[in-house]
């Protein structure tokens, strides 16, 4: 699939690649009161950085949310994080314009609402405890410790390598010791930029838009992100447009996921390229 990147005129929509794009874009911007914004997080809203715990949401994010948010049906952030860790770290509560903003957190398995500023989840899967007791020591004896890093996550565990001295070398040779504590813990392994998520089955980003545009009844999704677990949330929204949903699929560019890219109806330039196409829609749906 092809894709275009952005134009440098912030005032100007991109065009898609893609005829399905091109439709899904129409969609959204001729009945906005039907269309669902759905964004990743890292990457997408967020610069990736080496430490998870700074990462923090683009200074344009907030603002350029807000504008778009009153326009349309729903804006909701699907996150592999905690999803009250994203609404800290994107600075979402108690904005004016985001009343109504969803946040499905952990794959979908946690949701916090802007109406009422609480998390609602289920119980953690009990093989996630289990498995990050003995991340440490797996991590010592395959000698990938240097520069590796746990992230907590409640209902998952990541190693990070980026911050290691060979970063590929060390996320490849955590593959395999990382799949087996997990299938032992009743678990899978979701990869990603540099990093390893240790977490649930049956909990990724396709099940929780496909599940969100459902409920709301959503006429036209946009979906944009930047990573390998954002893959699962590109074939829903395709699942949607055979179903008779257009949509429009956005990748963040990163030359690290290449395959994202090439699924992409339209690319953009990361978290600025992003809040670009957001003011954009919102000034074509105001």
């Amino acid at each position: 699939m092809g894709s275009h990147t952005d134009s440098t005129d912030p005032n100007a929509t991109p065009t898609p690649a893609t005829q399905a794009g091109r439709e899904g874009l129409e969609a959204l911007v001729s009945r906005p009161g039907k269309a669902l914004i759905a964004l990743d997080f890292d990457g997408t809203l967020a610069p990736i950085v080496a430490d998870p715990e700074q990462a923090r949401a683009h200074p344009d994010a907030v603002p350029a949310l807000a504008a778009i948010a009153p326009r349309v049906a729903a804006v909701a952030v699907v996150t592999g994080r905690p999803a009250g860790v994203a609404v800290r770290h994107g600075g979402f509560a108690g904005v004016p314009g985001l009343e109504h903003l969803v946040v499905l957190g952990h794959y979908g398995a946690e949701r916090w609402e802007a109406v009422t500023g609480r998390v609602t989840a289920p119980a953690p899967h009990p093989g996630v405890a289990g498995a990050r007791a003995e991340l440490p020591g797996l991590l010592d004896r395959v000698g990938a410790w240097q520069g590796t890093w746990i992230e907590e996550k409640g209902r998952a565990v990541a190693v990070h390598t980026r911050r290691a001295a060979d970063p590929q070398a060390a996320f490849e040779s955590l593959r395999e010791p990382l799949a087996g504590l997990a299938a032992r813990h009743g678990l899978v392994v979701e990869p990603g930029r540099m990093v390893l998520e240790l977490r649930p089955p049956g909990m990724d980003k396709g099940v929780a838009l496909g599940e969100y545009a459902r409920e709301i009844g959503a006429g036209s999704v946009l979906y944009a992100g930047d990573d390998l677990g954002d893959l699962a949330a590109y074939t829903a929204v395709e699942k949607l447009r055979t179903a008779g949903v257009p949509g429009l699929l956005v990748c963040s560019g990163s030359d690290e996921v290449t395959e994202l890219r090439e699924r992409a109806d339209l690319v953009v330039d990361g978290p600025a390229g992003v809040v670009r196409l957001l003011r954009a829609l919102a000034e074509r749906m105001s």
